[in-house]
């Protein structure tokens, strides 16, 4: 995929922003000095191929860089604590930005990412939202993490958001309403489609389709028309976007639930 078609999916992905609900009526200063609680993986082995998985990077920094410009605070956690892993395929040239090899660059921001909070050890209390990001190694260590599920529970019980982009939405496949229920169960979601995952080149690699694991839970899957245009949902207080280039669009669809 060159460099044109690639911005031209991008722009016709931001004609899609689909907001499906809104019960998030309220939320305002009462965020003040809260932060987000970004989620990052520790996995970076596939079953099979030799390059590494971990995070996509830009699905932090394009989102970072737009929490940072509203002034909201952000603390990196994952599952295990630690070293977060940077997937390989994100480094390449078709997909950093100008904004990511700035950060990767930057020595304070890469110490951040060596040196994560293990997200059991942190307080809900402190957030008004947790993101998850995305990279194939969510697959692998957020869906059966159950100090990651408390945590998000709890902040999204305190009234507080829940938003994922991309393999990051594996964070949401076991978190439970207040009955016991799936949290997403009758919401309208989005993230990584079968037919990306088949274009990716991935699908005999992934423990499971992601598009397949939300429905069964009863969700709603959206999605964009073109694969890998930016798409965000918004249902209530859960913002979910479908690939990396959804990073920005989470970000900006997040900020401004909590600036309401």
């Amino acid at each position: 995929m060159n460099r044109f078609l690639k911005s031209i999916i991008i722009m016709l992905g931001l004609l899609q922003y689909h907001v499906a609900s809104a019960d998030n009526a309220g939320a305002s200063a009462r965020w003040a000095g809260k932060k987000i609680l970004v989620v990052m993986t520790n996995h970076s082995k596939y079953p099979t191929r030799t390059d590494a998985t971990g995070l996509w990077l830009t699905e932090l920094t394009d989102f970072y860089d737009v929490a940072k410009a509203a002034g909201i605070e952000m603390d990196f956690a994952s599952p295990a604590g630690g070293l977060v892993p940077i997937d390989e395929r994100s480094q390449g040239w078709l997909y950093m930005n100008t904004s990511a090899k700035a950060h990767i660059q930057d020595q304070a921001f890469v110490s951040r990412l060596k040196n994560t909070s293990a997200v059991g050890s942190l307080n809900p209390n402190d957030y008004a939202a947790i993101y998850y990001t995305g990279g194939h190694g969510t697959m692998w260590d957020f869906r059966d993490n159950e100090a990651l599920k408390s945590m998000a529970e709890s902040i999204y019980r305190n009234g507080g958001f829940i938003a994922s982009v991309c393999h990051g939405a594996a964070g949401l496949l076991n978190l439970k309403d207040g009955n016991g229920k799936p949290l997403i169960a009758n919401r309208t979601v989005t993230g990584f489609s079968n037919a990306e995952e088949l274009l990716s080149g991935t699908k005999d690699q992934v423990p499971f389709f992601l598009q397949d694991e939300l429905t069964a839970l009863g969700a709603t899957y959206d999605k964009a028309f073109i694969p890998f245009a930016s798409h965000v949902v918004v249902d209530g207080k859960i913002v979910t976007g479908q690939n990396p280039n959804s990073s920005e669009a989470v970000a900006e669809a997040l900020v401004a639930l909590l600036k309401q």
